[in-house]
């Protein structure tokens, strides 16, 4: 599968000098795309839209870096077998965190995406932000100390951790900045509203982080690993939110605000929610919940779900969060029939897809670690600048 790229159907590159940084992150993305079987430089050159000059100047530079090797000769219709070169997984990593109200996820992957290392841990968001973030301190830098000594008693020890890690991922409920790392309202902690997380947990690692919404982070790395040009996830927790992929790139808004799925009003003068307005969709689905009542959540999520489908026009619905996960048929069947109602009302020759999203309750922390990883690829939805090779 083609792994989505804002706007287009792969990676492209150019030989302009302005651009080296560019062309050495496509040629990484086609190297990971490859995997373990490799590619050669002339399909590089191929699937990057540069000179093979180009690919053998960028590949030697990234050779130096231990980013790339050899994966083996191929057997060539005529002339000498071609070299077939592989990306190096192990020379590097990232930490992805998923923070939720009273718990966390953490995971250690490599530069394929690849869970080399997982720490779950509990926290209590009414302890306050600061001890909320030296607990996410804690966790992922004993996952930094495990990609230095090896493992270093991780939970998933595999023999392949990466040397170094570049950043750490952070995703947690919105509201937030995601430019400055700044959090809003956090529903029913009011304490964390301008919390500059960012940089709070950036002085404690000494490493690059980067803050986004649960939904965003999980909805990324959906988008990353699948070939759907538009879809939605819905995630259904300790509180709702929705992660938007639209013309196959992540949708954040200007102000990081799309996908504040759970404050759409769908109930006029209904219960108050934490956010202070009425009839929100969230409160009424976690009060549904609240009341064992998991059809009647499903309904309204699928009323979201269906307004969602017709605001935008997309073809996918994919659902993901521990409430869901406890009853996963219940709510793709529950969803499912909403959403397909509506669309029959309005006519839609063709189903909406609604399912499980990929990844299971780890999928939003390797969405995290992701926002780290993606700029070493040229991925537009990146949050951090490419690494300077050439």
């Amino acid at each position: 599968m083609n792994r989505a790229d804002s706007g287009t159907t792969g990676p492209t590159g150019a030989n302009q000098r302005a651009l080296r940084g560019h062309n050495a992150a496509v040629v990484l993305e086609l190297l990971r795309a490859a995997g373990g079987e490799g590619v050669s430089r002339l399909e590089l050159a191929a699937g990057a839209g540069l000179t093979p000059q180009a690919v053998s100047k960028i590949v030697a530079r990234l050779r130096g870096e231990g980013l790339v090797a050899d994966a083996g000769r191929r057997a060539s219709t005529g002339g000498k077998p071609a070299t077939v070169l592989r990306l190096v997984p192990e020379a590097g990593g990232a930490v992805g965190v998923h923070l939720e109200r009273d718990a966390l996820v953490a995971v250690l992957v490599d530069l394929a995406g690849v869970v080399v290392a997982e720490r779950r841990v509990g926290v209590d968001f009414s302890a306050g932000a600061d001890a909320v973030v030296g607990a996410v301190a804690r966790v992922a830098g004993e996952l930094v100390g495990a990609a230095s000594a090896g493992g270093g008693g991780a939970v998933l020890p595999t023999g392949r951790e990466p040397s170094g890690v570049l950043g750490v991922g952070v995703a947690l409920p919105g509201p937030l900045d995601h430019t400055r790392g700044v959090l809003h309202r956090v529903t029913g902690f009011p304490g964390w509203d301008g919390y500059p997380l960012r940089d709070a947990l950036g002085a404690r690692l000494g490493l690059p982080v980067v803050v986004d919404k649960d939904t965003n982070a999980a909805a990324l790395g959906i988008a990353l690993a699948g070939d759907a040009e538009s879809f939605a996830y819905l995630h259904l927790g300790t509180g709702l939110g929705a992660g938007l992929v639209l013309g196959g790139g992540l949708y954040r808004g200007p102000r990081t605000g799309a996908g504040e799925f759970g404050h759409q009003v769908v109930l006029l003068d209904g219960p108050v929610c934490e956010c202070g307005d009425r009839g929100c969709l969230e409160a009424l689905c976690l009060a549904a919940v609240a009341r064992g009542d998991l059809e009647g959540a499903a309904r309204l999520l699928g009323t979201g779900a269906g307004n969602l489908v017709s605001l935008l026009d997309i073809d996918l619905v994919l659902l993901g969060g521990r409430t869901v996960a406890a009853a996963a048929d219940l709510f793709v069947r529950g969803v499912g029939d909403v959403v397909a109602a509506r669309s029959r009302r309005e006519g839609a020759r063709d189903r909406v897809g609604v399912g499980i999203a990929p990844g299971g309750e780890r999928g939003v922390a390797e969405g995290a670690a992701q926002l780290v990883l993606a700029p070493l690829f040229g991925r537009a939805d990146a949050a951090l600048p490419a690494r300077g090779t050439g």
